[in-house]
């Protein structure tokens, strides 16, 4: 396995991945699909720009197969016309309908939780709801990173979902009159705010809460919150993915097809959860030891396809409302 940035020339007996996931979650899980089946892949790791450099590509892309870390991205290739359905009753077994695509374009890998994190000095832990980060009780305590980050727009796609446009704007605006400060930094920088006694409440995905916890330098600042799990008494927490799509002119398509099973399959499963503290989305894969004590919750099963139809919607509001300025 290789990580490389100039054009590829693929062997016949290998796979390209063009991957937005980082390099110490994705090279053991590939590692170990070519020792069972002898087939090589060469990776492309990338921070952005992997659809446009597919779509440059054109026919001669050597890309096989892309690796997301949220469904935005996924989104992105299907509406540059980048990928291409794929019929497989292991996916299908694997994978709950919640998480594919109506028409097999894409699939969900791993999932995790949109949370809201409170200061265990300060509040404890919260019986609280997404609805509630408008609410006059939480007045100048919300931190949160930009409105405009893939992770915050799916959580507006399912509120437009849920509630309408109307009802939404209106949520954005009191959340955003909430903040204790302008929209930045990430996931983590909130819950290190919180820490600070800047803002009492924070935004953040589940898995930050692990990785901050094996980090010597953060962990007192994961130690400093509580994860609360929104609306447990309605439709439960918020729900987004990564995932995977099989490019349009993929070359390779039979071993593709081979990766993607296996991806899904309990082995990969088990080795997103331990190593990146993701909740499998293959169900017969348990969470890790750490992920299964912040306890069980309710799920929003709101379908990820959802998401996909609101996404340009909730980006529209954003910038209607002004969430980051």
């Amino acid at each position: 396995m290789a990580t490389i940035s100039a054009p590829l020339m693929a062997a016949p007996d290998s796979v390209t991945v063009y991957s937005y996931r980082q390099p110490f979650l994705i090279e053991p899980i590939l590692k170990d699909f070519t020792a069972k089946t002898g087939i090589k892949v060469d990776v492309v790791f990338a921070k952005d720009g992997i659809a446009e450099r597919i779509k440059r590509e054109g026919r001669l892309s050597p890309a096989d197969l892309v690796l997301t870390a949220d469904f935005s991205r996924l989104m992105e290739l299907v509406e540059l016309d980048l990928v291409q359905p794929v019929a497989s009753d292991s996916l299908s077994a694997a994978i709950p309908e919640q998480f594919r695509s109506r028409d097999d374009l894409w699939f969900s890998l791993t999932k995790r939780v949109r949370n809201i994190y409170s200061s265990k000095e300060r509040l404890g832990a919260i019986d609280v709801s997404y609805e509630d980060l408008a609410s006059p009780q939480f007045k100048g305590k919300i931190c949160t990173r930009s409105g405009k980050h893939p992770y915050n727009i799916a959580l507006v796609a399912s509120m437009l979902s849920h509630h309408g446009e109307a009802e939404t704007r209106a949520w954005l605006e009191g959340f955003k009159a909430n903040l204790a400060q302008r929209p930045q930094g990430n996931d983590r920088a909130q819950v290190k705010a919180v820490k600070e006694g800047l803002c009492d409440i924070a935004i953040g995905n589940s898995y930050y809460l692990g990785s901050m916890m094996m980090d010597p330098e953060q962990q007192a600042w994961a130690e400093s919150v509580v994860i609360n799990f929104p609306n447990q008494s309605s439709r439960g927490a918020h729900i987004n993915v990564s995932g995977m799509a099989m490019t349009k002119h993929a070359p390779h398509q039979a071993s593709t097809l081979k990766l993607m099973e296996y991806l899904a399959s309990n082995e990969a499963q088990t080795k997103y959860a331990e190593v990146n503290f993701e909740y499998p989305v293959n169900p017969q894969v348990p969470a890790s030891a750490m992920v299964a004590s912040w306890g069980k919750f309710k799920e929003d099963h709101l379908p990820i396809q959802a998401l996909a139809d609101n996404h340009s919607a909730a980006v529209k509001l954003l910038d209607e409302v002004k969430f980051d300025l």
